[in-house]
Parts: structure tokens; sequence; C-alpha cells
């Protein structure tokens, strides 16, 4: 995760107590969700005036005021043809189909718990058929890393996670090369808190300790996060900036030049948000742009993204940005583009813009009617995700980020969704 995220979600939580229940109403702001690390920077999920409960494979969000008027939904072009012309909105849509008729080959469903009766959270896939998972996260168990085979294998144990002297989960737990990899904060008696990332083989073995890094203010500098196993090393960011790199064998870890003030979004790219901390000083979040710059720390190629006076809340992956346009006199627009301004297109009103978008292709749905639906921004096609609220309008939301895993519950069920499965 990076400072930025941590922090408007405590900026958001105390916003949310001060706004009066007749007032609110659903605004664009970013909450972090704690989940699957792999989506680090943690996904920013785009919704308002509700409550976030982290935990489990998705975020389960409650909503706490009168829904906003709804708005039609707009067809997108296909993310490979030129920008198109502006036209009139069309007809709100039917609901789309379910996730299983859509896309079938992509989906796994799987038993929401192991064999043992334990309830696992997904991490990342390894492979088309392998995914890897986390017991004991939310339970106060002993924690496991297993790996999942979704052709009928089931689970295999590879480690127990080291948890004395823990004072969190393990985080941004991950895997590349053969080696799985993640943090947690730890504080041994008479010595500095540190964060320790550690090592194992996806085979199994007996964790070893990479490296600690010192924690001086957590609540100044934040913790680590966005972990990557880059050849036989080890990248992370610093929530407070600064991009690190350090040998699987074990080491010290040594900044990466030129990566001051700037995170790592996924190697070799690293970048910037514009004015975070004086945007979170001033709570106008409207104009905050997530990763504003890029540039490739092996080749210095820069990739600064374009955005108009008129945009606010921008987020961006390395190829593409999103956001909203909130024009004079008119209605705000949902919106993604090419970070150099091209082909831009507009996005359904119901998009989720605080989150990342799966392959920066797939992007979430939330209807005022409810539920959620997956829209392909490269065909225009939305499927159901099945996820509906339950009696508390509580409802479980799928995990963000870039990356190829989306996975969630749906009543005894582990729905699990490979997006590069999908053509």
């Amino acid at each position: 995760m990076t400072d930025i995220e941590d922090k408007l979600s405590r900026v958001l939580a105390g916003a949310a107590d001060q706004v009066p229940e007749r007032a609110r109403i659903r605004l664009s702001a970013a909450v972090r969700a704690r989940r699957r690390p792999r989506r680090a920077p943690a996904a920013l999920l785009a919704a308002a005036a509700v409550v976030v409960v982290a935990g489990g494979a998705g975020t389960a969000v409650r909503t706490l005021g009168p829904p906003a008027v709804k708005q039609p939904a707009v067809n997108a072009t296909d993310a490979q043809g030129p920008t198109p012309r502006p036209t009139p909105a069309p007809a709100p849509e039917e609901k789309p189909p379910p996730i299983e008729r859509v896309w079938p080959r992509a989906l796994h469903k799987l038993p929401a718990k192991l064999p043992d009766g334990r309830a696992y959270h997904p991490q990342s896939l390894l492979d088309d058929r392998t995914m890897l998972v986390m017991t004991g996260r939310s339970d106060g168990t002993r924690q496991f890393l297993w790996t999942y085979d979704l052709k009928g294998g089931g689970p295999r144990r590879i480690a127990e996670i080291p948890t004395r002297n823990s004072t969190l989960y393990a985080e941004d737990v991950t895997a590349g090369g053969g080696d799985v990899v993640w943090w947690a904060s730890y504080k041994d008696p008479g010595r500095q808190r540190v964060a320790r990332i550690w090592t194992v083989p996806v085979g199994g073995g007996i964790p070893r300790k990479v490296a600690d890094v010192p924690l001086e203010n957590i609540m100044k500098k934040g913790h680590i996060g966005k972990l990557e196993v880059v050849g036989r090393d080890v990248v992370f960011s610093r929530e407070s900036g600064g991009v690190y790199r350090v040998p699987l064998r074990g080491g010290e870890p040594r900044a990466v030049p030129g990566t001051d003030g700037r995170y790592l979004l996924r190697w070799p790219w690293v970048g910037r948000h514009t004015d975070r901390d004086n945007l979170l000083k001033q709570g106008d979040l409207a104009k905050l742009i997530v990763f504003a710059e890029l540039f490739d720390v092996e080749t210095g190629e820069r990739r600064d993204a374009v955005v108009k006076p008129d945009e606010g809340f921008v987020r961006c992956g390395v190829n593409r940005c999103h956001g909203q346009s909130l024009p004079t006199g008119a209605g705000p627009r949902n919106f993604v583009r090419d970070r150099d301004g091209s082909r831009e297109r507009t996005l359904p009103p119901d998009v989720q813009l605080g989150d990342d978008p799966g392959l920066e292709r797939f992007y979430k749905r939330m209807p005022m009617e409810g539920g959620v639906f997956l829209y392909d921004l490269v065909t225009g096609t939305s499927a159901d995700l099945g996820v509906r609220q339950d009696k508390r309008r509580g409802m479980l939301i799928p995990d963000g980020g870039f990356d190829r895993l989306m996975a969630y519950r749906v009543g005894k069920r582990m729905y699990v969704v490979d997006l590069a499965a999908i053509r």
C-alpha cells in the first residue's frame, strides 16, 4: 500500500462521521481496502458514506445514506479503436447475464473453506491453474501459506508464517521465480519496530528472513508495501516514498537511484502522486491524481499523464488513466484514456473510479439497484458477479487490482476469476 491510501482512509472515515445523515449521498472518495497484497498499491474503493470492513476475499460495504440519482449507462467503445465522437447517452441497460454465462472459462467455483474447515484468503495466481492462498489471517489462529489447484487438485500447505513478536498479519504476499515473499511488522523486546521481509520456496520449506526495514514514525512515514520479486531480488516501496532493492538471499535494502519520494507501481515503473500531502491537508481530494508521473528505472523512459483542468480523482496505471470530468454547467462524466491523452472514451457512470482495473481493462460497476458487475473496457461487455446485499445492507465487494486475479465469496463458494483467460 502507499501512505496516501492509508491517509485517505483516515480522512474519509472522519469526514463521514461529520456529514449529516440526510446529506449523505454517493461521492467520489477513496477508502483503503485490506486485501490481497498483490494489488499494491492497495485499491482505492470508490464509494461514499460507507463503512468498509476489511478481511477475507473482498471488502464488506454497508450503505449508510440514501442513494444518489441514478444516471443512464453509457456504452464503451473498443479500447483498440479510435477516440469515439460524443453521442447522446443511451437508455439504461438491462441487468447483464451472470459471469458463468459470459466468461465461463475464466471462472472457477471452489468451496469457501479448505477440507479441514479453515477459511482461506486468495493472494495471487501463480499460473493458469495454481492459486496462492493464506489461512489464519482474520481468526487469530496460526497463519499458513498454501497453493490451491484450481483444476480439482485441492490445497497443499507450503509453510507456516512466523508470528512471534509480530504486530501485524502478513502483508503483500506475492510470488515470482519460484519464491514467495511477504512482510509483517515485528517488535522484538528491547529493539526498534521493523518491517520484516520473509521468503520461502513455492514448493515448500521453512521461511527465511530476507531483511529488516526499520519503522520509525509509523503514523508519519508508514510501513512498507508493494513487494515484487525481480530476478533474485525483492523490490518494495516505503509509504513515505522511495523504492528499495534487497537480494532474496538476504542483506541490507538499498535505495534505487532516482526514486526518492516515488512509489513502485509495477517494476520497473515508479512514480509520484500530485501534491498528495497538500491535498490531504486541505481535504481537496477532487484534484488527486494517483501516479501522475511515471518513469522506468531501468531505461529512464518517462510517461507523464495528460490531465485536463476540469478533471479530478484521476488514477493511472502504466498505460491508461481514468477519472471524472466536472465541466461547468454539465454533469460529471467518467472517462478513460491512454496516459498521453489519446483514445479517450466514456466509462459507465456506475464504474468504481477509485479501484484499479484488472489488467488495466476490467472495471467493477455498482449500479444503484444493487449488485456488482464486471465491465470489460475492450469489448464493452458486462457480467453480473452474483454479489448481493445481505439483510443488514452489507455487501462483500470483490477486491481490485491491476493483476489477473479477482476472488470473492458468494454464499458457501469462492468465485475465482482469472482475468487473463478472458479474450
